[in-house]
């Protein structure tokens, strides 16, 4: 059976038009039938298959400070103000992390942007020190890692956002100086809103992650974490 149903993308276009209290009141039963409700009951059967990749991982499907992010927007420090997300989105934290700034999987739920993502979010300054020191005393793991996530999939690919010169203490003439610019540290694998429509949904979401089992490992062992 389905998890998820076309009406959940209808419903975050629709929001999209119409991002706004009024209308979202209005319409929040229609969200909480078509996308929360789906998308709790995705996390809960996820978590057996999650188990298999990482037993580090949580699926957590309460629906409030569990893996679902929440559609409220934080706009206190955005010009933009308005109030709801126009997508739905789950991360499957590690069980040391406190935060979305923790290494975790990633799943987002978007009309036409659709994808499962793997990494660290804009770590801070210190954390992402340690995986810059760990890229450097381990190289060759790092790029085994990297060419495994970059071999799963055609479509998979790095993202995020880079420094536009070489970290400080950091040799700028180094062979993967790139990876150290770095300011994130994720993957991505896209894929389709019949992707997500089918009945194997589970298992396409966790196809998509096994590509970036090494890369998390090396993630979590730079910060000392169990994978």
């Amino acid at each position: 059976m389905a998890l998820f149903d076309a009406e959940l993308f209808d419903f975050l276009r629709d929001l999209a038009a119409n991002n706004d209290r009024v209308w979202f009141t209005a319409n929040k039963a229609r969200y909480q039938a078509v996308v929360q409700e789906p998308l709790l009951g995705f996390i809960a059967a996820f978590a057996k298959p999650l188990r298999a990749i990482s037993p580090v991982f949580v699926a957590d499907p309460r629906p409030s400070g569990g893996s679902m992010f929440r559609i409220y927007r934080d706009t206190r420090f955005s010009k933009d103000k308005s109030p709801y997300k126009t997508h739905a989105a789950a991360q499957f934290r590690h069980r040391e992390g406190r935060d979305v700034h923790a290494p975790g999987f990633y799943f987002h739920l978007e009309p036409g942007n659709v994808l499962c993502g793997a990494g660290i979010w804009h770590p801070d300054g210190a954390t992402l020190g340690r995986l810059r020191d760990a890229i450097v005393d381990n190289p060759k793991a790092w790029r085994t890692a990297v060419n495994t996530v970059e071999a799963g999939d055609p479509a998979q690919r790095r993202g995020g956002d880079s420094l536009k010169r070489p970290p400080r203490g950091y040799d700028p003439g180094h062979p993967l100086i790139e990876d150290l610019k770095r300011k994130d540290h994720v993957t991505f694998c896209p894929l389709t809103e019949a992707d997500v429509l089918g009945d194997d949904v589970v298992d396409r979401v966790a196809a998509a992650f096994r590509p970036a089992i090494p890369y998390m490992r090396f993630l979590c062992q730079a910060l000392d974490l169990d994978f």
